[in-house]
């Protein structure tokens, strides 16, 4: 069984910080060929936040929050990771980490396993 477990979600004030997790489970790891981090706040589009790739560890990140957030991974345990610094009000969303193979590092539809999200409530 397919899982994509995400902890570390929660409420901060501006200017704070969270990391958060995102463990692989029920799959060969590197079948998929990249792993991303997306956000939905109510009422707006799902938006592609920020995406790994497994070999070779390129990065990609939306323009809102380049030099703020990190992703990374540690492919020994299956789980990637996104940093979050300086967070902003407007990064009030829930998060979700997903596994994915071809096409762009920021559309959903190339990515086919999807883990529940995690709640990140940034407060002013």
């Amino acid at each position: 069984q397919v899982q994509l477990v995400e902890t570390g979600g929660g409420s901060v004030q501006a200017g704070g910080s969270l990391r958060l997790s995102c463990a692989a489970s029920g799959y060969t790891y590197s079948t998929r060929s990249k792993m991303g981090w997306f956000r939905q706040a109510p009422g707006k589009e799902r938006e592609g936040v920020a995406t790994i790739y497994i070999h070779g560890g390129s990065t990609y990140y939306t323009d809102s929050v380049k030099g703020r957030f990190t992703i990374s991974q540690d492919n020994a345990k299956n789980t990637v990771y996104l940093q979050m610094n300086s967070l902003k009000p407007e990064d009030t969303a829930m998060y979700y980490c997903a596994a994915g193979y071809g096409g762009s590092w920021y559309s959903f539809s190339n990515f086919d396993y999807w883990g529940q999200g995690t709640q990140v409530t940034v407060s002013s």
